[in-house]
């Protein structure tokens, strides 16, 4: 009877083992749901002019990455031709023009807010701690190869370390085509 026991056991070790190697640990498998996240707060639509002065056509919207360091698109394209003017969207204080990684950016702090805008490329005509009002030039767009072969300035939102959507910064009457215009009425007779 022992002797069985021995020889079922030395049987049977192959196909535990084997087993064991070909199911995959619990730690292999899908990650666990990530709890959903809190919704993002609401940025407040405090612009006043668009980065280019006039609505100008958006060559790639904003696209948030899935995770911080994951592929997405953090701000917005705006066409425009080299040597646009660049303006601020709303008033702020200059807390950065200068170069980074051979590209002209100038970052604003949106005046009574956490919030930040970027621009770029651009070649700066503000400085460091400068105060900016609404639609007030900036610097000029630089040609550059953000947006490939079409030029383009990248406008980007951020509040803290959180890229939001620039976009969510313009008014409706602003996103939507600008205010209404009153039209003369042709006389009836």
């Amino acid at each position: 009877m022992y002797g069985m026991r021995y020889v079922t056991l030395w049987t049977a070790l192959p196909l535990v083992l084997a087993a064991a190697l070909l199911t995959p640990p619990a730690w292999a498998g899908a990650p666990p749901p990530t709890p959903p996240s809190a919704p993002r707060p609401r940025v407040p639509a405090l612009a006043r002019a668009w980065p280019l002065g006039t609505r100008p056509p958006v060559l790639r919207g904003w696209q948030p990455p899935p995770t911080d360091y994951g592929s997405g698109h953090r701000g917005v394209d705006l066409a425009a031709p080299p040597g646009s003017p660049v303006r601020a969207v709303a008033p702020a204080r200059v807390l950065f023009a200068g170069r980074v990684a051979g590209r002209g950016v100038v970052s604003l702090e949106l005046r009574g807010t956490r919030l930040r805008t970027t621009y770029e490329p651009v070649r700066a005509s503000v400085g460091v701690g400068d105060e900016v009002g609404a639609g007030e030039v900036v610097g000029t767009l630089e040609a550059g190869a953000h947006c490939g072969p079409a030029p383009c300035v990248h406008w980007g939102l951020l509040r803290g370390g959180t890229y939001l959507d620039p976009l969510s910064l313009l008014p409706p009457w602003l996103l939507n085509g600008g205010p209404s215009r009153l039209l003369p009425v042709p006389s009836a007779a």
